[in-house]
């Protein structure tokens, strides 16, 4: 996991990440922070394990935690933070040390993490996407009432 540990110590994700927390700071609905980024993570790993995906280990940690690296993008200027993300996650992966293929694989995942389409797939982008949706705590948020996430979408208490 040394390579996932140098996402965490990488200027760019530190800087990406802070951006995200000041943007968030008065911010009622789920964030977007180091705690969502690393229950994505968890989540995922889990699924691969218990759906024996035999997904790799340091791919799906580093897919969760770049996955919504893009959002200050979204917040500051608009660009959808799945495609933003993508492109920054590519400068991270490279200087970490992810061959062409793994960066492929991660970058692929975090384009599509949003895609309802890839919900049931047995990939790193359906997984990642599963754990995405798990992670929310909508069943015990104090901001239910105020959320425009439609019914459907929202978690209802813990699946696994």
């Amino acid at each position: 996991m040394d390579r996932v540990n140098q996402i965490l110590r990488h200027p760019l994700f530190r800087e990406k990440l802070a951006e995200i927390d000041r943007l968030e700071e008065n911010r009622i609905f789920c964030r977007h922070g180091l705690e969502h980024l690393l229950s994505v993570a968890r989540l995922a790993y889990l699924r691969s394990l218990e759906e024996g995906l035999g997904l790799d280990r340091e791919q799906i940690y580093a897919a969760a935690l770049l996955h919504d690296i893009g959002r200050g993008e979204q917040y500051l200027r608009g660009t959808p933070h799945d495609k933003a993300g993508a492109v920054c996650a590519e400068q991270i992966l490279t200087d970490c040390g992810f061959s062409a293929p793994e960066r492929e694989a991660v970058t692929e995942a975090i384009s599509g993490h949003r895609s309802p389409e890839v919900a049931a797939e047995p990939t790193l982008q359906g997984v990642l996407y599963r754990a995405d949706k798990e992670s929310r705590l909508c069943f015990c948020c104090p901001a239910a009432e105020q959320c425009n996430w439609p019914e459907e979408r929202r978690s209802k208490g813990i699946r696994r």
